[in-house]
């Protein structure tokens, strides 16, 4: 089953708090009232967690709470919304079925709580404060998610905003992210987060730091969850692909 069923496991011993914590309570309980698929009294069940491994869980919790948030932006949740949240868990994650139950309680939990965007957000950046590549890669999947289906309202927009804001990303970040999803043509400048402006040693230096920051071996290390291993890893390659489309480009 993975990580998350050492979560099912031991949950009785250990407490998340805040917002997220309560998310995961209630959705580990709707998920699994009817017919359990992990006995949590079994003797192999770990009985503690670590810190990593709590990492992992709150960057579990912290990006479907706020897809949940995000879906319902415009008051509802759209039929192409939940298409493309389901499709994210099936072909970018491949979530197993248990996995995947657990990801769409918390999603539909977080629809209807009354907690707010905000409060997921604030307590997914004090977990990652200091892992500015984490708060990229989680406000890469709000948008990759919300623009997934061709429809990107400016009440999504504007909370996945918001949570940039909350972890304190410089706005360019935002805005080359909005622009790879974007499919504008300067899209490779985007996911170097350069403009096409930008002289090649700065193309250069920007590009060497975020292969050293979104390096497997440094994502891993930094509490990502190994379902969202791929999508990491998928950035990785991505970075690079641009950089060699520029100096195609460039010629240098």
């Amino acid at each position: 089953m993975g990580w998350f069923g050492k979560v099912v496991g031991s949950f009785i011993g250990f407490s998340m708090g805040g917002p997220l914590g309560g998310l995961l309570g209630a959705a580990l309980g709707h998920a699994f009232d009817s017919e359990s698929q992990w006995d949590a009294n079994d003797q192999d069940a770990p009985n503690n967690i670590s810190g990593s491994e709590k990492s992992q869980i709150t960057f579990f919790v912290g990006a479907f709470s706020m897809l949940g948030k995000v879906a319902r932006a415009d008051g509802y949740v759209k039929t192409e919304g939940m298409q493309s949240v389901e499709n994210f868990m099936t072909n970018d994650l491949n979530l197993n079925s248990v996995t995947r139950k657990i990801a769409m309680s918390i999603f539909e939990k977080a629809v209807l709580s009354n907690d707010s965007f905000t409060d997921y957000a604030n307590q997914f950046y004090q977990e990652f404060k200091h892992q500015p590549q984490i708060l990229e890669l989680m406000l890469d999947v709000l948008l990759r998610v919300a623009a997934a289906d061709g429809e990107f309202s400016s009440a999504e927009e504007s909370l996945i905003r918001s949570a940039a804001d909350t972890f304190r990303s410089d706005s360019s970040v935002f805005d080359a992210l909005k622009s790879k999803y974007n499919l504008v043509s300067d899209s490779h400048y985007a996911v170097l987060n350069s403009i096409k402006t930008d002289d090649t040693q700065t193309i250069k230096k920007r590009y060497r730091n975020l292969v050293r920051e979104y390096h497997p071996d440094t994502i891993a290390s930094k509490g990502l969850p190994e379902e969202f291993m791929k999508f990491a890893n998928d950035k990785f390659v991505e970075i690079q692909e641009a950089y060699e489309a520029i100096k195609k480009e460039r010629h240098f």
